[in-house]
């Protein structure tokens, strides 16, 4: 069903079939009904709250006007990254935790058809969600300067106000068990009422062919997703789904480890990031 709803909602983001109502009529109606059928019982709140909102998926959709080819490719990559990730992330049945920290960060896992083993890391973070969403995708390229597992993230292209395709470059592992890894990424950000998503999936780019030395390695469908906890709005509850194919003869033991591991460390890096933003708020001027 996914991949006939996106071939549908593909189809009126050309010129040629913009004005066809039906045609529009018929994604949007594929699109309400997909979100029906994930958001069935057992889903999170988040979900209902997605389905709720019937323009989700369909909202860049209506605002494309003259992209090329090669952009609303990317488009389209990026929001079936999305739904992908939701659909995923519905699914309450067959997790498997991973780890716990003892501040209760908890990553789990589970095996999913088609894609392999994915992690979803758990936690609360003691920052409102609009500064989050600013530091993850307003200052997304600084993302080096806090987090010492990735050296560089650069922004290729954007596409509109929700899509860029991105280079990113991770550090090795400590002991270099795991070498430094590169990803050629789409990435879709979304703003629905109170959640944010910031979806992603590996794709190719003229400008950064693979690299000398490095290992291009695949991901997605990647999600992060942000929601204001409940309790306190001052808060934010933080899900991760993390999807990667490293690539290379590594064994599945220490890439089960290393990724679970750096979901943890990410959580910790974060909220470091976000203190120090914090203080240097606070610091009088001079």
């Amino acid at each position: 069903m996914l991949p006939a709803t996106f071939k549908l909602c593909a189809g009126i983001s050309y010129r040629h079939t913009r004005n066809m109502t039906g045609l529009r009529k018929n994604a949007l109606a594929a699109i309400h009904h997909e979100l029906n059928r994930m958001a069935g019982p057992g889903s999170g709140n988040w979900i209902n709250h997605v389905r709720r909102r019937s323009s989700f998926l369909s909202s860049r959709i209506e605002e494309v006007e003259e992209y090329s080819q090669e952009e609303v490719a990317y488009v389209r990559q990026g929001e079936s990254a999305l739904q992908e990730a939701i659909s995923i992330l519905g699914e309450q049945d067959g997790w498997t935790i991973e780890t716990i920290a003892a501040n209760g960060d908890k990553v789990l896992s589970k095996v999913v058809a088609g894609i392999g083993k994915v992690f979803k890391l758990e936690v609360v973070v003691d920052q409102p969600l609009e500064s989050l969403y600013g530091e993850l995708v307003g200052n997304m390229e600084q993302m080096g300067d806090w987090n010492p597992n990735v050296k560089q993230v650069k922004i290729l292209q954007k596409i509109g106000d929700d899509t860029m395709v991105t280079h990113e470059v991770s550090a090795e592992t400590p002991g270099n068990v795991v070498g430094p890894r590169d990803f050629v990424s789409v990435r879709c950000a979304k703003r629905r009422g109170s959640t944010c998503f910031l979806a992603g999936k590996s794709t190719q780019h003229p400008g950064m062919p693979e690299q000398k030395g490095v290992v291009r390695a695949e991901n997605g469908p990647t999600c992060i997703v942000l929601k204001p906890n409940a309790a306190n709005p001052n808060q934010t509850k933080f899900t991760w789904l993390l999807s990667i194919d490293l690539k290379g003869w590594i064994p599945k033991t220490i890439i089960n480890r290393v990724l679970s591991q750096t979901q943890v460390d990410f959580a910790n890096h974060l909220r470091q990031r976000m203190a120090s933003n914090v203080s240097l708020e606070m610091a009088p001027a001079c």
